[in-house]
């Protein structure tokens, strides 16, 4: 008899401030809807060119209140250097332990999430991409049960994963709608004043460029406005979906069909 799920709602990003950003109103939502939600960073964002790990643990800790988690972990992985690959240059004996991928595997055993969120292969930050190779190669792993990982833990298989687009325009499975809880999203992001705030005197970043955040909105209301809501969040699944009861979905899931955007033929 398998074990029960744990949390409800686990995205990993593979620095602080990446998950509020770009699946931030999924975590909102959930959690206006009763369910535990949780987010594991696999970095500190200790090479970023704004502020200091310390400044961005305290607004990691603040966005996490604004989002409503139940649960925030830090891996500690190494800023710049994400891989699945990370720790098997070790001995023999010790790669299963030391890897990167083991680290996930036993978060994703230990917490059991039914829902997993991740971010999607394509992007123009070398640790995002990595992070979503990472993530993947532990999902399929944590389901292994001679894949060893420390401390040990029985094998997992989640309900579901989900990936979430960063500056990558991925072709989405399906739009989340997140118009109820947008500004919650909004407040989480402010928090990272060191990484989004304009600031003359702090070095340029694509994150903290004037026009960073009004781009977020205006991807986010884009979104939004292809299943008739303010604003919605894109994601994608790897897999075909299943459904029992297509129109039992369709009833519970209502949405208008704007006319400025026709079918593609």
């Amino acid at each position: 008899m398998s074990e029960p799920y744990g949390i409800d709602v686990l995205a990993f990003g593979p620095h602080p401030d990446d998950v509020e950003l770009f699946c931030g109103g999924l975590l909102a939502r959930m959690a206006a809807l009763g369910y535990r939600t949780g987010i594991v960073d696999l970095t500190r964002g200790e090479k970023s060119s704004r502020g200091t790990p310390e400044t961005r643990a305290r607004e990691t800790e603040a966005a996490s209140r604004a989002l409503g988690l139940s649960l925030r972990e830090n891996l500690g992985l190494p800023d710049g250097w994400l891989s699945p690959w990370a720790g098997f240059e070790a001995p023999e004996a010790e790669r299963a332990h030391t890897s990167a991928v083991a680290r996930v595997v036993e978060v994703l055993r230990r917490l059991r999430p039914e829902l997993v969120v991740v971010p999607w292969e394509e992007e123009r930050h070398p640790d995002h991409e990595a992070a979503s190779a990472l993530v993947t190669r532990a999902l399929f792993f944590a389901g292994v049960r001679k894949f060893e990982a420390e401390p040990p833990g029985a094998p997992f298989t989640p309900r579901q994963v989900l990936y979430y687009p960063l500056r990558h325009l991925a072709e989405p499975s399906f739009v989340v709608d997140v118009s109820s809880v947008y500004e919650r999203k909004l407040a989480a992001v402010h928090c990272y004043a060191s990484q989004v705030q304009p600031r003359p005197d702090a070095p340029p970043t694509l994150v903290g460029s004037p026009l960073s955040l009004s781009s977020l909105q205006a991807r986010d209301a884009f979104y939004g406005a292809q299943v008739g809501v303010s604003h919605g969040e894109p994601y994608v699944v790897r897999e075909t979906l299943g459904l029992s009861d297509p129109l039992d979905h369709f009833r519970r899931n209502s949405f208008a069909r704007p006319l400025f955007f026709p079918q593609r033929r």
